[in-house]
């Protein structure tokens, strides 16, 4: 068995999240499907992570086992693009050690949330719609406590069977875009159940004056879900980027 990584992005709206779910479509399912028919054997593929519902990547690196090595990458990439669909594009295929696991060896995952305060038929499906009063250098003072957070609780879905709530953030900041919209963006080792969403919910409460930076402080350390801010819409989450220590992100290439 050959051991391969496909890297993926697909547009959220049209799945249940990535991971299959009884009577919903969802890009795992997609994708195990067409490498069934290119394989001739049915073929699980392990993504890096579980989006949620909704929830956009423009890179969810995913592996799977093929019974023998693939002669052309680039055609069996090809092909494998034109069975999954227009929501869904294959934009690398490496192979990897056999050992390699696109979900257990990540080192850092990093998410993007968009904002814009205009109305505009080109993103609405894309980012969120926000009050142009919203504070964000407030906001960028709260997300500060972020990095010097272990247990991220208050943030996480409840009645989940995760075992650990803690989570190592090294990045938490909202920067401008242009054409006047926002983008928060998140790294961390690993991420909980829509807690990227639960998150952003709690610091636009500080945007709008709702919650002070203490306030918010108090939220993180109260570990109670209850709390903290609403969970924002899913489309305009992003998972952006993951990174391997044997794999280069941009190209996708194997690190020497």
């Amino acid at each position: 068995m050959q051991r391969y990584f496909l890297n993926l992005a697909f547009s959220g709206a049209p799945f249940h999240g990535w991971q299959r779910q009884p009577g919903d479509i969802s890009v795992q399912q997609v994708v195990e499907e067409a490498l069934e028919k290119l394989l001739r054997r049915p073929t699980p593929v392990t993504g890096a992570g579980r989006t949620d519902a909704g929830v956009n990547a423009r890179m969810m690196p995913a592996h799977f086992d093929a019974p023998e090595e693939i002669a052309d990458a680039a055609a069996f990439e090809r092909s494998l693009n034109s069975i999954v669909g227009n929501d869904i594009a294959v934009n690398g295929l490496v192979k990897v050690a056999p050992d390699a696991h696109a979900r257990f060896d990540a080192t850092k995952r990093t998410y993007r949330y968009f904002a814009t305060p205009f109305k505009t038929p080109f993103f609405n499906n894309l980012a969120w719609r926000c009050s142009p009063a919203l504070d964000f250098e407030l906001m960028n003072e709260a997300a500060e406590i972020l990095l010097a957070t272990d247990d991220f609780a208050a943030f996480a879905k409840t009645h989940t069977d995760v075992k650990t709530t803690i989570c190592k953030v090294t990045r938490a900041l909202w920067s401008p875009c242009g054409a006047g919209a926002w983008m928060f963006e998140i790294s961390a080792d690993r991420f909980l159940r829509n807690m990227v969403r639960a998150v952003v919910g709690t610091l636009v409460e500080v945007g709008r004056h709702k919650l002070s930076v203490d306030g918010f402080a108090e939220v993180v350390g109260s570990r109670d879900r209850c709390k903290a801010g609403t969970s924002m819409p899913a489309h305009a989450l992003y998972l952006w980027e993951v990174e391997y220590p044997y794999l280069k992100p941009n190209n996708f290439i194997i690190d020497a």
